[in-house]
């Protein structure tokens, strides 16, 4: 919507359009000197209405143009502000993160740990388990291996004993012989038995 000096402005071209040249002059024309005047009358009266005016919506374009300032940079600061704490946040879940990740680090390599002890430890366990009963075997053949020759020493020394109580038998009966034959021939013993030349020493 044009404002009413505009309007003026229009009105006094469209009247200077609308005059006659004067006579022999292509560049002054006749004006109706009450028209015009009135006109420039009006615009003059109507100029700081307008003025005012237009200081009013400058004011207000002002106003508009501050407050939309104030609020862009409202709106910048609290971005920033939002911005600022979904990093540090970001940052929170990183470390986090990270710590998380140590800790469970920490603890795999802590059960690897205690996992490679216990087998070294159940490995040397078997191993003293199996040296001792090795040890133990090895004193138990040693005892058999002795017990085995002393029976043989002793079975040894029986069989000595048996042969040398046999020989010693032999050596009697064979002593017996003459005796046997003499009471064959001189007829029977008065004594009922004949005696040994000497005793059987079984022991």
């Amino acid at each position: 919507m044009s404002s009413r000096i505009e309007q003026l402005i229009d009105e006094i071209e469209e009247y200077i359009d609308s005059c006659k040249y004067q006579t022999f002059s292509s560049s002054k024309i006749l004006v109706n000197k009450d028209e015009i005047e009135e006109l420039i009358r009006e615009l003059r009266v109507k100029t700081p209405d307008e003025i005012k005016r237009y200081q009013r919506i400058i004011q207000n374009k002002e106003e508009i143009l501050n407050d939309a300032r104030a609020k862009a940079e409202q709106l910048i600061k609290d971005t920033t502000v939002q911005r600022t704490e979904l990093i540090s946040e970001h940052q929170i879940m990183q470390q986090a993160y990270a710590q998380a990740d140590e800790v469970v680090t920490a603890a795999t390599r802590q059960a690897q740990e205690i996992l490679d002890r216990a087998v070294l430890e159940a490995n040397e366990m078997r191993m003293s388990a199996m040296q001792y009963t090795d040890d133990l075997l090895a004193h138990v053949e040693n005892i058999i291996a002795a017990s085995i020759q002393t029976a043989s020493a002793d079975y040894e020394n029986l069989i000595g004993h048996m042969k040398q109580y046999q020989e010693i038998i032999s050596t009697n009966r064979r002593e017996l012989v003459p005796v046997t034959e003499e009471l064959d021939e001189g007829g029977t013993d008065t004594s009922g038995s004949a005696e040994p030349k000497e005793d059987l020493d079984l022991m």
